[in-house]
């Protein structure tokens, strides 16, 4: 708190908070981290130690490669910085290997590709109407904003304790709606680009960002009752967005196309034998499908509806990573999870095509498609929800 008060004074309260964050990971540097501690340090090895046309077929250890190119090439890049910290972290044939000069590494690779994200968080901050403000710095938007994302707990725990680089995802996802914004559209749609080919999960979110952009950037007028005015399409910007698109793709996968290794990558990146549910599951729509299907086949077999030699003893409720089938009601495929999304977030797109409100209006959209996705996605993971609750972060003030 007297931190604070100095801050306060002197009007450095964001870097307080963000100096006081970032302590805090140091301190949670020698904490308890998941498989994807591993995960992260076998696609150092991967990258490091192999030529670029093995990268997606590599499967030594069964962590392979499963992100999109760009984050392979960060990867690439951090294992240049690795091999001075502990060169036998970089060995493909090294399975789980720890050493505390690689925990130190990796932790603090982490620490530091967050400065992304707090620079984001303070451009968002400026998107805030400035004039509305308490007398108190604890009433401040700004304030409370910066706090919001900064220490958001969540992130904490899934990048810090549990292990992985969010922060710096979520960096490029909140600087890009800092950009549309700001009505920097071509920033927004080319940084919202670079993050697909970082992590493809960010394609829940995907729809928002096209409706709007066709909707509030290629067409540049609306009639006096807020419907679209046809004649105002122009063909330049559209073509200057798909061009953005190309070029960011085709720097991406055109080394894998020229190598012909696109369906490779593709099943890689989408990996549909892991089946329904993550083996922590999200807490969703599936989630409770599978627990009325486990239900129903526990009454079945207790009224003899059901012949126990038909019944998987694990299914799942395993707590493994793979496909089953359901007991009782029907199985559920990739395609009826994507239907199910898509009829989600179909209200939301229409109330962003034909009543657009601004920069707000598609960050709701955005929330919601995001929750949508979380909702009856296949295989989420449970710390997809943040894709919702960062930006919500956003479109909960009312100063935006």
């Amino acid at each position: 708190m007297a931190a604070l008060t100095i801050a306060t004074g002197t009007g450095n309260w964001f870097s307080a908070l963000a100096l006081g964050v970032t302590l805090l990971k140091c301190l949670l540097i020698p904490t308890y981290h998941s498989t994807d501690f591993e995960v992260h340090r076998n696609w150092l090895a991967i990258t490091h130690s192999l030529p670029i046309s093995q990268w997606y077929y590599e499967a030594t250890s069964e962590w392979t490669l499963d992100y999109p190119p760009f984050f392979a090439w960060f990867e690439y890049i951090l294992s240049h910085v690795a091999k001075y910290f502990d060169q036998e972290m970089l060995n493909v044939h090294n399975l789980n290997y720890s050493s505390s000069r690689t925990l130190l590494f990796q932790r603090f690779s982490v620490i530091f590709m967050d400065v992304l994200f707090v620079y984001a968080v303070r451009e968002c901050c400026k998107c805030i109407d400035g004039k509305k403000v308490g007398k108190e710095l604890t009433e401040k938007p700004k304030f409370i904003l910066s706090v919001l994302l900064l220490w958001n707990f969540g992130l904490l725990i899934v990048d810090h304790i549990h292990f992985q680089y969010n922060g710096f995802l979520f960096g490029l996802m909140l600087l890009s709606i800092a950009r549309l914004f700001q009505k920097r559209h071509m920033e927004g749609a080319f940084l919202f680009a670079v993050l697909l080919h970082f992590k493809h999960i960010y394609l829940y979110v995907a729809p928002a960002y096209g409706v709007y952009l066709l909707r509030s950037y290629c067409f540049t007028a609306n009639k006096p009752d807020g419907s679209i005015r046809w004649k105002s399409f122009s063909f330049v910007r559209v073509i200057s967005l798909g061009l953005v698109v190309f070029l960011v793709s085709a720097l991406s996968l055109g080394p894998f196309l020229a190598l012909n290794q696109l369906p490779q990558v593709f099943s890689r990146l989408f990996p549909f034998k892991r089946g329904l549910c993550h083996a922590y599951w999200a807490p969703n729509f599936w989630a409770l499908y599978n627990a009325l299907d486990k239900v129903l086949s526990v009454i079945g077999l207790k009224l003899k509806f059901l012949d126990p030699n038909n019944i998987p003893k694990a299914s799942m409720t395993s707590g493994l990573v793979q496909q089953f089938q359901h007991t009782v009601l029907p199985s559920v495929t990739p395609l009826a999870t994507l239907i199910c999304t898509l009829i989600a977030i179909l209200p939301s797109i229409f109330c962003l095509w034909f009543k657009p409100q601004g920069p707000r209006g598609f960050l709701r959209c955005l929330t919601l498609c995001a929750l949508s996705s979380f909702m009856f996605g296949w295989h989420v993971h449970e710390k997809a929800i943040l894709l919702a609750i960062l930006p919500m972060r956003i479109g909960k003030n009312k100063d935006v």
